[in-house]
């Protein structure tokens, strides 16, 4: 399997392999299920030149919001696969190990921490939340999840 393959299938399986952790969460722990309307609104308004806001929520509604999150989501998800599979190269492709890709897994919450969240109007890494500290915790948990996912699907390749 290619590059392009490997890196879109180690994108969908950390990124299926977070919304079953988050299931799971939800489940044990009762603990909210993401909404990725909020995401998709804050894409629809990026996508209109509007980065930042001060309130995601009262934003204008975005026509399809929730799908449009949906897949902001997965192909973030599938980017990041891509982008890991071009720097990992075939030696690791051929003999995938956990601690590079957790390493990568854990940068890519940067994204969310420093442009996604302060975009909502969330503050920089979050700092605008009650608990900031714990969203920052759940959030490296997910990416270490999201790690293993693309792990799991490296491993399946090799």
């Amino acid at each position: 399997m290619g590059f392009v393959a490997t890196g879109v299938l180690m994108g969908l399986a950390g990124t299926a392999a977070m919304d079953v952790w988050a299931q799971l969460l939800h489940r044990a722990f009762g603990q909210p299920l993401p909404n990725w309307a909020m995401p998709g609104r804050w894409f629809g308004h990026l996508a209109k030149g509007q980065v930042f806001h001060d309130d995601i929520g009262a934003a204008e509604p975005i026509k399809g919001e929730l799908g449009l999150g949906w897949a902001l989501h997965y192909g973030v998800g599938v980017l990041y696969g891509l982008i890991w599979a071009v720097l990992a190269g075939a030696g690791w492709l051929a003999a995938p190990t956990f601690l590079p890709v957790w390493i990568f897994a854990l940068l890519t919450i940067a994204a969310g921490w420093f442009l996604l969240m302060p975009g909502m109007g969330l503050g920089w890494a979050g700092s605008r939340l009650d608990l900031p500290w714990i969203v920052r915790a759940k959030g490296l948990l997910a990416h270490t999840v999201f790690g293993l996912g693309m792990w799991g699907a490296a491993l399946a390749v090799a």
